[in-house]
């Protein structure tokens, strides 16, 4: 073997041996400043290339690439289309990362460049559209793909876009103006297609509910009207006007108004006019109660919600349809029959034991009711006046101590 071979081989050994310390050597001490399995991702996101979220606010001494990146973008120096495209592209970038906000300062910063060309401000105008809609800013969006439109009458995403907002404020005719718009423009586009179906679909919709609201309207109103056709009112002017009867001879209060001038018939006249009119059953409203009203039933018959007021233990019963031809007793035989309430601690509220009475206000006396009397009968009485819609009763038990306190100084009249 020459010396030249024997040289080499020896080189080779020599490479060899100091390759396997080197690897050995690797194998005991961790290279530095590596990425490692807990921190990689974080490094990764560090690289503009690779991130996933830009920082809100970019400082060149910890992101100097995107600092330098975002120079570039915007140097002034640049020609304005190129500038544009790129704050364009800026904006594309965050709506991605549905930033929406940042995206839309992006679009409005390439508007105000005013480059010139209407393509890119159009397409600018759809984006910023699209970031407002998705801030839920439809007014704001349904302004922007207007302005697009009118830049250029056939853009589809602006189209869209337009359609769209009008569907989210429920302006459907308006939606189905800019679909047909739309489509003259781009026929056979599905979505615009699918656009155009939802919105004559939602307008139908629409255009139904208004109709049934308008008949349950109608139908209210003409029970209104029967309601009061069967209490028919004339007016009396006290401190209260007083509406009455000729079928039932029922009266309601209602807050006096003032007079105007002129003849007292033509006073009165106008007057009566103006509480049947002004009525509309405010008067017959049971607000302090639970709402309930008086009805008017298929026979004929009133039913009214009824107040019964028990002083001696601050309590009450209410009974939301009363018919005008039914007896009291009837009720208190079902309020206090085998089941007392729990108020009566000393089991004496029996519908034998109960004595009934309503107030006149006025003249400050009470009116004792014979529970086998009918409600019509005591609500045609001449001192009785509905009050809120609701005629209310007090109820004592015969023979208490209580009674003989609360009766004490009152003047009391029979039916």
């Amino acid at each position: 073997m020459s010396e030249a071979n024997m040289a080499s081989r020896e080189e080779q050994y020599d490479s060899d041996d100091g390759m396997d310390a080197f690897m050995d050597k690797f194998k005991t001490q961790r290279y530095k400043n590596a990425f490692s399995e807990n921190n990689w991702e974080e490094e990764f996101n560090k690289v503009p290339m690779f991130m996933k979220t830009a920082p809100e606010e970019i400082n060149p001494q910890t992101h100097p690439e995107l600092a330098c990146l975002q120079a570039i973008i915007h140097d002034e120096d640049r020609p304005p289309e190129e500038l544009v495209q790129c704050l364009k592209d800026e904006g594309n970038a965050f709506f991605k990362e549905k930033n929406y906000q940042k995206a839309i300062l992006s679009y409005t910063a390439g508007l105000k460049k005013k480059c010139g060309d209407q393509e890119l401000d159009t397409v600018l105008l759809t984006n910023r559209a699209a970031a407002q809609f998705h801030l839920g800013n439809v007014r704001s969006a349904l302004n922007d793909a207007t302005a697009a439109k009118k830049i250029k009458p056939d853009h589809l995403k602006a189209l869209i876009r337009g359609v769209q907002c009008c569907i989210a404020l429920r302006n459907f005719a308006e939606a189905l103006r800019w679909c047909d718009e739309g489509l003259k423009a781009h026929p056979t586009d599905k979505k615009l297609q699918e656009l155009r179906a939802e919105a004559d679909k939602h307008k139908r919709a629409a255009e139904r509910d208004a109709r049934k609201a308008k008949a349950k309207e109608k139908k209210q109103h003409g029970e209104k009207e029967a309601l009061l056709a069967a209490i028919k009112f004339s007016v009396t002017i006290v401190f209260v006007f007083v509406h009455f009867t000729k079928d039932r001879g029922i009266k309601l209060l209602q807050p006096v108004r003032p007079r105007q001038r002129g003849s007292d018939s033509e006073d009165e006249d106008e007057a009566s006019s103006a509480a049947i009119s002004q009525l509309s059953l405010d008067g017959l409203s049971s607000q302090e109660v639970t709402g309930a009203q008086v009805f008017l039933d298929e026979q004929g018959s009133l039913h009214w919600p009824v107040l019964f007021l028990y002083p001696e233990h601050q309590q009450s019963d209410f009974i939301s349809a009363f018919c005008d031809n039914n007896c009291f007793i009837d009720h208190l035989a079902v309020m206090f029959g085998e089941e007392l309430p729990p108020w009566d601690v000393d089991r004496k509220y029996h519908p034998q034991n109960l004595e009934l009475y309503f107030e006149d206000e006025e003249k400050e006396t009470l009116y004792q009711v014979n529970p086998e009397t009918s409600l019509l009968k005591v609500l045609q009485h001449k001192r009785f006046f509905i009050k809120a819609g609701t005629p209310s009763f007090i109820v004592l038990v015969n023979g208490s101590s209580f009674r003989k306190q609360f009766l004490t100084g009152k003047k009391i009249q029979g039916l």
